[in-house]
């Protein structure tokens, strides 16, 4: 081997740096300062503005003491605070901590405790689930409460509280931010919901979520000076890295509180939209509002959806208002999507029902995801591309975590055989789009929220009445899936749907509840193992 080209050509500040989303906003608002970065009710943000702001938020929160390696936690809806929390701490070198606003108290504080919280952004109408969840930490961070000027109503203060604008006026405008040490560095973490115990903390990377924003851009089909409507939580897997990508097209941010109809075909009307993304529920609000509500669409809209695929039924009315449809699949611990149904031009002669099958597939690997498989888990060995012999979808690349925060264990078993093992089971097609066919973990996945259907399980077994209790997904129109419970009594007990609700409602968040309760004799293999393929058969017919 010729090992001239490694002889004096090392390595230097010159001809390496590390690679980091947070250069794609400073390179926006030196090249198209004045274009608007952020919408957000009547406020306009130009890209120098978000600039300066992200900045004084990374100076202020190293005034407080925040640096590399230090948590910073975010409870918050779409917001710009949100979108300035995902330049602003990690151009500190903190880890941003973006929390599921629909958890229950509980869950919040182990989030808390478990991250090593020192900062809590909150939102004024979440504070009193902020506060909740604190009363239960044995962390204590500072808390700062971002006030919406959009909201008209006052918030209430704590001692320990303090004001979002009062502390960004505390930073530096022209702070000069901080690099990451090493690509390597963390830049968030994500809890996902555990299929057993406490949720696990996904450790993602500056270079992963470099890589995987500008793959949504190529992949989005997204143009210059894109607008997009945030109908996708960031706090998902950091809103599936758009944050970042938006700034990579100099595009613009329509900040959305919640996702109702009205607000939402207002900004396609307004606002020019050309990129949204969600789950299954935010295409059935946009098909079935009121036409007389709707506007007509100036131009084709790029919807992205993942989670559950959309009935058949949904993905026909979509195409026939005006959005074109991607499927994607990813994880917490892929950075969101790395999965996309990348779509064929010869598809588009197939007749209605052919296309909406083929977009329905999850299909191949996202542009910096290296190896995408459908692998045997015994054997680490790829299983028949036939479309029907079933393995585990497995992954390689640099858009996969860094690993389990604080979990040894986990990380090792996720990364056995040197791949990411996703714990979902699918088919390879002979084409080598990927379908998912199963979940292994038993994860249900509703509006594109995780349930945990042993979390639903243990909540049950604690009501007296339940002798044994499975929860599988059961198809639903609006959400995708929602958990479906089948329940043996226990001897002399009893108890009705109505009365186990309200006892789930009392141990676990809304969403979690089961919406469907079958009480029966649950079907079990020989030695005892109930048979939840039979129990999902039942509740899809």
């Amino acid at each position: 081997m010729n090992k001239a080209f490694n002889v004096d050509l090392a390595r230097n500040e010159a001809n390496y740096q590390p690679l980091t989303p947070l250069t794609f906003l400073a390179r926006a608002a030196e090249v198209m300062p004045a274009h608007t970065a952020i919408i957000h009710g009547s406020m306009r943000v130009s890209y120098a503005e978000f600039y300066q702001r992200s900045r004084q938020l990374a100076s202020a929160l190293s005034a407080a003491g925040m640096g590399r390696g230090d948590t910073v936690s975010a409870l918050l809806p779409n917001v710009p605070a949100m979108l300035e929390a995902h330049y602003g701490v990690p151009m500190c070198q903190a880890v941003l901590h973006a929390i599921n606003t629909r958890l229950d108290a509980n869950t919040i504080a182990f989030q808390l405790d478990h991250a090593g919280a020192q900062m809590l952004l909150v939102d004024q109408r979440m504070l009193p689930l902020a506060n909740e969840a604190l009363a239960l930490t044995e962390c204590n961070p500072q808390v700062v409460v971002y006030v919406d000027p959009t909201l008209d109503e006052p918030t209430p203060r704590a001692a320990n509280e303090i004001d979002y604008e009062a502390f960004l006026s505390t930073g530096d405008p022209q702070f000069e931010w901080l690099m990451p040490v090493d690509e390597w560095d963390a830049i968030s973490i994500g809890y996902t919901s555990g299929t057993t115990g406490n949720p696990k903390g996904v450790v993602s990377h500056h270079r992963g979520a470099y890589l995987l924003a500008q793959g949504n851009a190529l992949i989005s089909n997204m143009p210059r000076y894109a607008t997009y409507l945030w109908t996708l939580p960031m706090f998902h897997c950091n809103g599936w890295c758009f944050p970042w990508t938006m700034s990579v097209v100099f595009g613009t941010h329509v900040c959305l509180r919640e996702v109702r109809a009205e607000p939402i075909w207002q900004a396609f009307e307004a606002h020019d939209v050309t990129h949204l993304c969600g789950a299954p529920p935010v295409m059935s609000v946009l098909v079935n509002t009121d036409p007389a509500e709707r506007t007509v669409l100036k131009h084709p809209v790029e919807f992205m959806t993942a989670a559950a695929p959309p009935p058949k039924s949904v993905l026909a009315q979509m195409e026939a208002a005006g959005f074109n449809v991607t499927q994607l699949y990813g994880l917490t611990e892929t950075y969101g999507p790395a999965v996309v149904n990348e779509w064929h031009q010869s598809w588009d002669a197939l007749d209605a029902d052919a296309r909406t099958a083929l977009k329905a597939r999850q299909g191949v690997r996202y542009t910096p995801l290296e190896r995408l498989a459908v692998l045997d888990p015994e054997t680490m060995q790829p299983v028949a591309a036939d479309g029907q012999t079933i393995g585990e979808v497995m992954f390689r690349g640099n858009v996969v975590m860094k690993g389990y925060f604080r979990n040894a264990k986990a990380t090792d078993e996720a990364f056995a055989g040197g791949w990411f093992h996703s714990g979902d089971l699918g088919v390879m097609h002979p084409d080598g789009y990927v379908e998912l066919k199963d979940r292994s973990k038993d994860i249900i996945i509703s509006g594109g929220e995780n349930i945990s259907s042993i979390e639903v399980e243990d909540a049950l077994y604690k009501h007296p009445a339940v002798a044994v209790a499975a929860v599988v997904a059961m198809p639903h129109e609006k959400w995708g899936e929602t958990p479906c419970a089948f329940i043996e009594l226990a001897a002399g007990e009893s108890i009705d749907a109505e009365g186990l609700t309200a006892h789930c409602r009392a141990h676990l968040a809304g969403y979690k509840t089961p919406r469907a309760f079958v009480f029966e004799t649950i079907p079990r293999t020989a030695t005892g193992k109930i048979q939840k393929h039979e129990l999902r058969k039942r509740v899809s017919q």
